[in-house]
């Protein structure tokens, strides 16, 4: 389960701003991820989770935001949007596309004291 070494990542993320902005507690997490980047949310948000027991960041929000795997077809030209990275192209059914957005993951807001 890749999503616990993910989960550590985020946390000590999180432990190094603490460090360098001086807040001692996180409210709530925002994290974007990308609907082809191969992370499971809600295992990601589990194991954020049991991760975060007896740290800065225990009992904070875990929240997700979802970003739609995007492609541009060779075929047609068009930006389509992809399920899975070997989907064809939405308008003209053409293969392969070139996978533009949707991959990433990262933190991107923290609502801290």
């Amino acid at each position: 389960m890749h999503e616990m070494s993910i989960a550590e990542g985020v946390l000590q993320l999180i432990e190094e701003a603490a460090s360098r902005d001086g807040f001692t507690h996180v409210r709530t997490i925002w994290v974007e991820i990308g609907r082809l980047s191969g992370v499971e949310p809600e295992a990601l948000a589990f194991c954020f989770d049991a991760v975060t027991r007896g740290s800065i960041a225990e009992g904070a929000a875990f929240e997700i935001v979802a970003v739609p795997g995007r492609g541009l077809c060779y075929e047609c030209g068009r930006e389509t949007e992809l399920e899975a990275v070997y989907d064809a192209c939405r308008h003209c059914g053409a293969v392969p596309v070139q996978v533009t957005g949707g991959t990433e993951m990262r933190v991107k807001e923290l609502e801290v004291d």
